[in-house]
């Protein structure tokens, strides 16, 4: 009886770890729950899937202008970056982009202040190892820790992805690969476990 009262416990930490294991495995399928390294690593190539996608690359761009629709060509209309990267003199971001998605036109909106990532947040043609470092080079993300980084992909902007609405055919915007949701649970397990990225090329 002794030795039944004793294993309760054990078999409760067991059920407990296996739970983990099984969230871990489902958020990063690839990942070894007991290696941290590894979880990290799985997790920001999920994240990767996002950042890759046109949803994300055609605002961060290395360019001097923003590109538009699943093909990823230059912005109509010739828009081009500016000095601070919400359009040239005269003709703002804000000129079109308003708080919402436009239904009749089929132009793009959020509540935020609609504008291109800064070059230094440029991910085209970087390879996965390059956009992980550059994601959190706080030289480069606009001086952002951690907790910071997931609070920016908690903004207005990042969340439009998921909303992207139509287009002026009113054909539906592909949303990133990774549920938003999961994709927030997943930014804050790479951070929780150390921000890993790749080893370069």
């Amino acid at each position: 009886m002794k030795r039944l009262e004793l294993l309760g416990p054990t078999i409760v930490c067991l059920v407990a770890i296996g739970l983990c294991a099984s969230l871990v495995s489902r958020a990063v399928p690839e990942a070894v729950a007991n290696d941290g390294r590894n979880v990290s690593l799985a997790a920001f190539a999920r994240i990767d899937e996002v950042l890759t996608s046109p949803r994300c690359q055609n605002c961060h761009t290395l360019g001097g202008f923003p590109r538009q629709g699943n093909d990823r060509h230059p912005h109509l209309f010739n828009v081009m970056r500016g000095p601070d990267g919400h359009g040239a003199r005269g003709l703002a971001c804000a000129t079109c982009h308003g708080r919402a998605n436009n239904a009749a036109s089929g132009v793009p909106g959020a509540d935020g202040d609609w504008h291109l990532a800064p070059l230094a947040m440029g991910w085209e043609g970087l390879t996965q190892a390059l956009r992980c470092a550059h994601l959190k080079d706080a030289s480069r993300n606009g001086g952002r820790n951690g907790a910071a980084v997931i609070d920016h992909l908690k903004t207005a902007l990042v969340a439009w992805a998921w909303q992207a609405g139509g287009d002026a055919r009113n054909r539906p915007r592909t949303p990133p690969p990774v549920p938003y949701d999961e994709f927030l649970k997943i930014a804050e397990l790479w951070i929780n476990s150390g921000a890993a990225c790749p080893e370069p090329n």
